[in-house]
């Protein structure tokens, strides 16, 4: 992972502090730990190799090395929490239209937190928020984004898919990165 390129983004706060771990277990856990401590806002948690990634209903988010964007997003904000409502179908519509603007690709949303790729998943997002009372302490979006993946589970290969799959050939996870915090940091 090319950390400098996406420090590179044409943002205020989003992504200009990134940790980065080679492996890690789930980029939403460390992002959790790591907001209770009051991180700078914005950072990004970005790994090569997540080996327990979280999806929604407690799911897992499955991707192989070096492959795909698994990171999360921390907000610590000051937002009061009816302000959230709806935060996860625009962020969807952020990275939908990033993938427009980049490839010139129609991602379709699958609601609440999914975007499709001709009608199979390829991207998840799992947003959860740390309150107390109507006060939100940290906002962590979590995106798992299925990028240069070239095979599948038994289980998943006829719901899941990727770019490189679909496109036979290589992309460039930072480049999809900056454009992703680009378009969410435009919308938070």
């Amino acid at each position: 992972m090319y950390l400098e390129k996406i420090k590179t983004a044409q943002t205020i706060y989003l992504g200009k502090e990134i940790i980065y771990k080679e492996e890690m277990e789930s980029t939403q856990e460390l992002a959790k730990e790591l907001a209770k401590n009051n991180v700078k806002n914005g950072s990004l948690i970005i790994t090569d190799n997540q080996t327990k990634g979280k999806g929604t209903k407690g799911r897992t988010w499955q991707a192989s090395k070096g492959k795909n964007i698994t990171m999360t997003i921390i907000l610590n904000s000051n937002l009061k929490i009816e302000k959230l409502e709806g935060i996860t179908l625009k962020i969807a519509q952020a990275i939908k239209e990033g993938l427009k603007e980049l490839y010139g690709y129609n991602l379709t949303i699958k609601i609440p937190n999914d975007l499709l790729l001709n009608g199979k998943k390829i991207c998840g997002i799992l947003t959860q928020t740390s309150s107390i009372g109507n006060k939100v302490n940290y906002i962590l979006i979590g995106i798992g984004f299925d990028v240069n993946e070239e095979s599948f589970s038994k289980e998943l290969e006829s719901i899941a898919t990727s770019l490189k799959k679909e496109y036979k050939k290589e992309f460039e996870r930072e480049e999809i990165i900056v454009k992703i915090i680009e378009k969410i940091e435009k919308i938070i």
